[in-house]
Order: C-alpha cells, then sequence, then structure tokens
C-alpha cells in the first residue's frame, strides 16, 4: 500500500466553516434562532389549515430531532430534511398539499443560505494552495444543509472548484465514520486509503474513521478544539496556515 499522500479531504462544518456562526447575524437582523424558526415554520404552515399550539408543535419536533440524533450517532445515516419532516407530520397526524411541504422543506435546506457561516480563518489560502499538490475532496455529514446547499456555500466562497469530489451524507446515504464515505473518495479518484489524509474537527467521525481503513487524519481545532490532548490523529492544528507543511511532513515520513 502507497504512503504517498496524493488526496485530502475535508470535512466542513468546524473544519471549512464554522457551525451557528450564523446565529449572531440572525439575531441582529431580528430573526430566531434556526431552531426556533424551524418550529415556527412547522406551525405557521399547518396553521394556516387547521388549528394547533405551537406547543404540541414543539414537543413533535423535539421528538423527531431525538429521533434522527440517534439514527446519526448509532447508524451512521443522516435522514434528510424530507425524511425528518415526513416523521414529524406522520407524529402530529397532519398533512400539507404537495407543493406547501416542499416550501417547507426548501425553507429548512436553505437556512443556512440567508444568513451564512463564517469560514475559519485561513482556510481559503490554505486550500487554495494545497490543491496545487495534492487533488481534493470533502467529505461532509447534511444536517439539514444539503449536499446541494453545502456547494452553494463553498462556491459563495469561491472555493467549489478546488474540489474534485463530494460526498455529502444526504447523498451517499450514509455518514461518517461509515467505511463508503471514505472508500467512496478512493473509487472516484482511484487512490489507495493510505494515499488519503482526512481534515476534520470530530476525533470519532474525523481521526478514527479513516484510520481504520488505513488513511491518516488531522485534527482541527481552529474553529473549536474538542479534547485534542487526546487524540489519536496523525497531526493536529489550530492555525490554517501551518496545514500545508504539516500534509508536507506526513508525506516524507
Amino acid at each position: 500500500m502507497s504512503n504517498i499522500i496524493k488526496v485530502i479531504t475535508f470535512d466542513l462544518w468546524d473544519t471549512v466553516f464554522i457551525d451557528d456562526s450564523d446565529e449572531p447575524k440572525r439575531k441582529q437582523a431580528g430573526r430566531p434562532p434556526k431552531r426556533v424558526e424551524r418550529r415556527k415554520l412547522v406551525h405557521q404552515f399547518i396553521n394556516k389549515h387547521e388549528p394547533i399550539s405551537y406547543e404540541t408543535v414543539c414537543t413533535a419536533y423535539d421528538t423527531a430531532d431525538a429521533a434522527f440524533r440517534k439514527v446519526w450517532h448509532d447508524q451512521f445515516v443522516t435522514w434528510s430534511v424530507q425524511a425528518r419532516l415526513a416523521i414529524l407530520f406522520k407524529g402530529l397526524g397532519k398533512t400539507l398539499p404537495d407543493f406547501e411541504m416542499q416550501e417547507l422543506i426548501r425553507l429548512h435546506e436553505e437556512m443556512e443560505l440567508e444568513f451564512r457561516p463564517d469560514f475559519v480563518n485561513g482556510v481559503h489560502n490554505a486550500i487554495k494552495a494545497l490543491a496545487k499538490k495534492y487533488r481534493l475532496a470533502v467529505i461532509s455529514d447534511a444536517i439539514f444543509s444539503p449536499g446541494r446547499a453545502l456547494r452553494t456555500l463553498l462556491e459563495g466562497e469561491g472555493l467549489l472548484d478546488y474540489f474534485d469530489v463530494f460526498v455529502f451524507s444526504d447523498e451517499v446515504g450514509h455518514s461518517k465514520p461509515e467505511p463508503i464515505v471514505f472508500e467512496t473518495v478512493c473509487q472516484k479518484l482511484n487512490v489507495e486509503p493510505g494515499e488519503i489524509v482526512h481534515i476534520g474537527d470530530r476525533e470519532h467521525n474525523d481521526i478514527l474513521g479513516p484510520k481504520r481503513l488505513g488513511a491518516r487524519a488531522v485534527l482541527c481545532t481552529a474553529a473549536i478544539n474538542r479534547g485534542s490532548e487526546h487524540t489519536k490523529a496523525d497531526a493536529r492544528f489550530s492555525d490554517y496556515s501551518k496545514l500545508e507543511q504539516i500534509i508536507d511532513n506526513l508525506n516524507n515520513k
């Protein structure tokens, strides 16, 4: 198995852009947090047809969210927004006309395109520099924002075209650390796991996942540090200006 790194894969949330960094922007604009707005949207859409209390919607939404998290963490599957809302509406015993349900799904999926998250400091220059020496790919879980929306976020920052392959959990049906998400990159770029290094912020998903396959992994703490002192990563960084040298060093081992 080759030990020469040919491909670098990136997680997105808290690796390329910062989760919930849109919330202060929403607050400044007088908008509620995303969690609240989602529940208000469901209440608004149902209430147009028949009365329902906001508290009832919140209880059902909380139950659907708990089921999503269970499946995500234990079975490594991320339900689409459509599937999540179908479970929610089934629990409420409610339906909507198809065109209204499609609009409700769209409003959920594109919420982070209205107030966009901040990108991690230095990530633009790092990606552009690494793309000159390695092939790049994205491996990211899609929680509410699907792959379509995540591509739009990258495109808006001029970064989309630096990546050759995109593996989003809503599109492949599985999420990290399932082997298939890393194997998909191997298949599409015709490389072995040992020729890949994955960059991410979560130990279980982004470090242990690829390493089980024989790939290497680098822990990113530039947005958040979730206990890097215990990491099994091959390297770690908090400053994107250091990443290129870290990858080069791994390639020379």
